[in-house]
């Protein structure tokens, strides 16, 4: 699948490119009242950075009977805001009704919810209610951590025809007490940016975090890993807001992230044609071979499991032993500390070689 640059989407800026200025987004969660939205959208407008100005219009809330939306009233207010600020808007849809209306409305780009994307009949519900229109989408990632459901979604809308999209990470639930609202999980945006090389990836550190003070860092995180751009919710009195009222900054505050924002703009070509580029690739090399020194000592280790395994049979043994698995998982993680190696880390490598060894065993023992 090929997708637009980021470029494409606005017209009168074809000359916007995200490797200097990466797309900033910022808005109330919702729409509360026509002055809300205006005086905190044109306090937004006033920082050239941002682009788009966003606000929800219908909120799917997890219970019911707390605000979940005004409803299509919002988007006269919204659109009053495209007026009177020049800026494009956003908004979330969840069927093909709010596509319609949106649309109707001048709505500049639509973005998908995670709560959404989760259910492959709504995502055809609304990729079809797109087919024959030129708006660009964005789709956000599911509530739970699944690629090939994003990657679906995706999928689902840009064979509706739009190739004007982009993936918008807002992490993920997870089991248990996290510092995070839902947690990054990183490496699941980065699958997908690698099986969709040309799909921009963008970031909502306000859904991540959850407060407003885990913003900036989240937000510098995103920029090193190279996302293009950056959905921050903006209040002009968050602690007043009607939904999400921990997550969201004063547009002052907006300005003040986004000015602190280290933007990396150097790219590997430009080094290679200084003749830079020596010292990186001498540090991969080195990579590469200690690499192959960690396969090889997989390679060993597994070959031990395998004796072992086969001793276990002999002697009519259990192939899962708690007391082993304790000592591992004690062990390990404290050598880690002691080497000044993150021992989370560590732990979450010897699991995945435990739960390898545990197939290896089971396999071996089902083979006599």
């Amino acid at each position: 699948m090929e997708f637009a640059p980021l470029s494409s989407w606005f017209p009168n800026n074809p000359n916007w490119n995200t490797a200097d200025h990466p797309l900033f987004i910022a808005g109330p969660c919702s729409a509360e009242t026509p002055e809300q939205l205006m005086e905190t959208c044109q306090e937004i407008a006033k920082n050239d950075k941002v682009q788009v100005l966003r606000a929800g219009i219908w909120k799917p809330r997890t219970r019911p009977n707390n605000f979940e939306g005004v409803g299509k009233i919002g988007l006269e207010w919204l659109l009053d805001v495209k007026k009177a600020t020049g800026k494009l808007i956003t908004t979330e849809v969840a069927k093909p009704e709010h596509v319609e209306e949106a649309l109707k409305h001048e709505v500049d780009i639509l973005w998908i919810g995670a709560r959404s994307v989760v259910n492959p009949f709504t995502m055809q519900e609304i990729a079809d209610s797109l087919k024959g229109v030129d708006v660009p989408v964005i789709v956000k990632n599911p509530i739970n951590p699944d690629v090939a459901l994003w990657m679906g979604g995706i999928e689902r809308i840009h064979q509706a025809g739009i190739n004007k999209m982009a993936a918008l990470h807002r992490g993920f639930s997870s089991y248990g007490n996290t510092k995070y609202r839902n947690e990054p999980m990183w490496q699941l945006a980065i699958e997908i940016k690698s099986k969709l090389p040309t799909l921009p990836l963008l970031c909502d550190p306000s859904h991540i975090g959850g407060k407003r003070e885990l913003i900036y860092p989240l937000s510098q995180k995103a920029m090193d890993l190279n996302y293009e751009g950056l959905m921050i919710e903006t209040h002009r009195s968050p602690d007043e807001a009607w939904s999400d009222a921990s997550q969201q900054v004063t547009p002052q505050r907006l300005a003040e992230i986004l000015d602190k924002l280290v933007i990396r703009t150097g790219n590997l070509e430009t080094l290679e044609k200084a003749g830079l580029s020596d010292k990186l690739q001498d540090l991969r090399n080195q990579i590469d071979k200690i690499d192959r020194e960690v396969v090889e000592n997989f390679v060993a280790r597994l070959e031990l499991v395998k004796q072992i395994g086969d001793y276990k049979r002999e002697n009519n043994l259990p192939i899962f032993q708690l007391d082993r698995w304790q000592k591992v998982f004690e062990s390990r993680p404290e050598w880690a500390e002691t080497m000044e190696i993150n021992p989370d880390f560590v732990s979450a490598v010897f699991k995945l070689i435990h739960d390898e060894s545990i197939r290896i065993q089971t396999e071996r023992k089902e083979d006599f």
